[in-house]
């Protein structure tokens, strides 16, 4: 079956697409081995160092431990099935018979993937196929056949144009680097030939010159075009390579370390934010595909003529701290910033996590004093956090993935250097971080992280392209994703295609049927997206709703405290015949998984399919979940029930589907019941992530809801006063001019006040308090908190 093109695998495992150092096995320890290919070498001696390290990135270190020993014999298990299976007779017949050949075939990217893993083992000291000089030639053979009838300079690009330009070219060079000391230099042109033809100019897309390429994809090609150059001694590839990281050619403009001033557009930006396909917040997916190949770029080419200069390296390490590690929950990447690879059952959250603890432990390598402690100290924590899916313990190299999704040696290597040095993981500590240009935040506790999936005229309420994410239709309207320590594969286990779709925790919608038209990327409908930090442990955000025919309207916020969110709605109104509903608590509890369900005391009954109304209690609480707090007289339905989904239902892309094999997952869900054409129906309820009873019961006064209309919705948190407002209003002796997020409370001996313009539309707010007035300008401020004294 295909492999998916850009799969970050579990635990060392190997891409199963057409990526390359998105995956543990990309990275090793150590400096660039010039030594490391034979003096026969078809390699010129100038440029071999580069191709060195690279393949030092494929085949590891050699440092030897049990981890190491059990994903080599991973690793082995899965190349001797292929290489058993594969036939190089030639003569037309496929190299194996579940990927045929032709042109443009979807199968061409999975047939380098299953090169790659023999050669990989092939050349892995202690590999099942280590050295075997049949094998050899049986690579050989293979490399010679799918040149000539699948990737050479002849073909043309028929299909994604990923699978030419990027997916493919590093496969090849992966194969290429482990044997290129048993090539000749003839042999290297020829199979170099055809990325020379899609990649040979980095900056630009190869079919379609007018596309300047930008983010993972331009970082992707500029590392192709290092490697590649080094393989034939193209020295000028190397340098455009190089150059094309900054954009040299475009004067800067698509440099993939620039901090853009602006909000969406594909990048890095000042605030943090990482943007691809201009309106996807991507930290959890391409924005670590271009880290991993910046951390690549330096790895090969550190100690040489090329490698690259130090300020630019600064700017590469630091951008680990700054747009990554705030979105990691036990080594696993939080579901806001994933895009459409929630759907993808060979990238979870913890797949793409052990890809960012890889490419962070290259950086901290190749780093020095303070900056690699640090990197050193991000990845040691993320290793030991991560103990739903383990970084170092690879049971089974398939456990996340589908398809023939392969367990590699240099991760596990390069982990295990790093934490025989000594290294401390760093602390977890409360950060209340808001990212304006991706309408994104994260809230953490010391044993809780919380963060929203939102949208708005510049962030897409979804990405569902290319079959994937086929029921992300709500996870831009507000999701509230909350992350518990005895909960952290709550995402992972197989909770997209089991999860309602309709009902996803913080959600306002219509219980009738999803957009038929769904698909793309589409932009929300308002700009009202964003909300103001007051410290590390407090904040609000506010979000001005419409659902995708615009049948239904809400103002919601959420107000973000040390023990838990206060969730509040106005002005929910609806003209379609539908009922509507707000969730507040859709919980995955695994395969068979239990938990009482208490209301004020008393236990709700949970028997599977059985609907219970809870009238007007004061608050609800799930047995190793989370308590809720009700803040008005509204009712609740609770239902727990079981529910069944394949991967394949919300994955069908051609390297990516995943597969038909049905799971079944226990659900709790908690639900606010508007009804039909609600007319400015209203919610206020607190969700206490990990909260005990008697912490849930002593919550109930934690909080004062001041208020909760269309124009303004404000909780009074000690003495701490958080308030959104969708238009000029007040509330107390708070008034402000026009659209705004505050927050006013002491500072040290005086008071201050913090304002942001979530509309990112103004030129600057007026507050006044207690009759004093202050503007506050926010032009150019792209939705970040102002701070100013009262």
């Amino acid at each position: 079956m295909p492999v998916n093109r850009r799969s970050a695998l579990r635990g060392g495992a190997l891409a199963a697409a057409s990526t390359v150092l998105l995956t543990r096995p990309a990275f090793a320890a150590g400096a660039a081995p010039a030594a490391g290919l034979a003096a026969a070498s078809g390699v010129p001696a100038a440029t071999a160092p580069i191709v060195a390290a690279y393949r030092q990135l494929q085949t590891g270190i050699n440092r030897p431990s049990p981890e190491r020993a059990e994903a080599l014999a991973n690793l082995g298990r899965v190349a001797k099935a292929y290489n058993a299976s594969m036939s190089v007779a030639g003569g037309g017949a496929p190299l194996w018979t579940d990927l045929p050949l032709g042109p443009g075939s979807d199968y061409t990217t999975s047939m380098y993937a299953r090169l790659r893993a023999i050669a990989v083992d092939w050349g892995t000291p202690g590999g099942a196929l280590a050295g075997d000089p049949a094998v050899l030639e049986r690579i050989k053979a293979a490399l010679e056949l799918i040149y000539t009838s699948q990737y050479n300079e002849n073909v043309g690009e028929i299909g994604n144009w990923y699978t030419y330009e990027i997916g493919v070219p590093y496969y090849v060079l992966h194969t290429l680097s482990v044997v290129a000391d048993q090539l000749t230099a003839d042999e290297l042109a020829r199979y170099v030939r055809p990325i020379k033809r899609f990649v040979g100019n980095p900056n630009l897309r190869a079919n379609n010159t007018s596309v300047v390429e930008t983010g993972a994809n331009r970082a992707d090609k500029a590392l192709i075009s290092i490697v590649s150059g080094a393989l034939i001694g193209d020295t000028a590839w190397i340098k455009t390579g190089i150059n094309a990281l900054t954009d040299v050619a475009g004067g800067g403009a698509a440099s993939v370390v620039a901090k853009l001033d602006r909000a969406a557009g594909d990048g890095f930006h000042v605030d943090g934010s990482f943007i691809q396909h201009d309106t996807i917040p991507y930290p959890g997916h391409y924005g670590i595909v271009l880290l991993t190949a910046l951390a690549g770029a330096i790895h090969v080419t550190q100690g040489t003529e090329y490698a690259l200069p130090q300020p630019l390296k600064d700017k590469i390490y630091a951008l680990v701290a700054d747009s990554f590690a705030p979105f990691v929950y036990a080594g696993a990447l939080v579901e806001p910033v994933r895009g459409r690879m929630l759907s993808r059952q060979g990238e979870t959250g913890h797949d793409i996590g052990h890809q960012l603890t890889v490419a962070t432990l290259v950086l901290a390598r190749t780093a020095a004093g303070k900056t690699r402690t640090d990197l050193n100290a991000l990845a040691a924590k993320w290793i030991k956090e991560g103990t739903y899916a383990p970084f170092l313990k690879i049971p089974d190299p398939e456990r996340f993935a589908p398809g023939p999704d392969l367990v590699a040696t240099p991760g596990i290597e390069f982990a295990q250097d790093m934490l025989a040095s000594g290294a401390r993981p760093a602390r977890t500590t409360a950060t209340h971080r808001i990212f304006g240009q991706q309408d994104r935040l994260v809230h953490i506790t010391e044993d809780w992280t919380a963060s929203l999936g939102v949208s708005s005229t510049r962030i897409s309420r979804y990405e569902s392209i290319n079959g994937q994410n086929l029921k992300g239709y709500y996870v831009g309207d507000g999701v509230l994703y909350t992350f518990l320590p005895n909960a952290k594969g709550h995402y992972t286990d197989a909770y997209w295609p089991t999860v309602d779709p309709l009902l996803l925790p913080g959600t306002t919608e219509n219980d009738g049927p999803a957009d038929p038209a769904f698909g793309g990327v589409p932009v929300g409908p308002n700009p009202h997206t964003g909300g103001v930090r007051w410290d590390d442990k407090h904040g609000t955000y506010a979000f001005d709703f419409k659902s995708w025919d615009g049948s239904l309207v809400a103002k919601k916020s959420w107000f973000f405290t040390p023990s838990g969110v206060v969730c509040l709605g106005a002005g929910i109104t609806g003209t379609s015949a539908s009922n509507v509903r707000t969730t507040i608590e859709n919980r995955n509890l695994g395969e068979g998984g239990r938990g009482a369900l208490t209301a004020d005391f008393r236990r709700v009954a949970t028997d599977l399919g059985k609907v219970s109304t809870l009238r007007r209690p004061r608050w609800v609480h799930l047995e190793n979940v989370s308590g809720y707090v009700l803040l008005d007289d509204a009712s609740v339905t609770a239902l727990r029930e079981d529910r069944t989904g394949a991967w394949r239902d919300i994955d069908t892309g051609a390297n990516t589907k995943g597969t038909t094999t049905p799971n079944t997952r226990r659900y709790q869900k908690l639900v606010l019941e508007h009804g039909v054409k609600p007319t400015n129906a209203s919610y206020a309820y607190a969700v206490l992530p990990g909260a005990s009873v008697l912490g849930t019961v002593g919550a109930s006064w934690a909080w004062q809801v001041r208020a909760n209309t269309t124009t303004v919705q404000a909780v009074q948190a000690g003495d701490t006063l958080l308030a959104n407002f969708f238009a000029a209003g007040s509330v107390g002796d708070v008034r402000v001019s026009g659209p705004a997020s505050i927050a006013i409370g002491r500072s040290g001996w005086g008071r201050q006040l913090a304002v942001s313009d979530p509309t990112q539309t103004q030129d600057s707010v007026t507050v006044t308090v207690r009759g004093k007035s202050v503007v506050v300008p926010l032009k150019g401020t792209f939705g970040a908190t102002k701070v100013v004294p009262l």
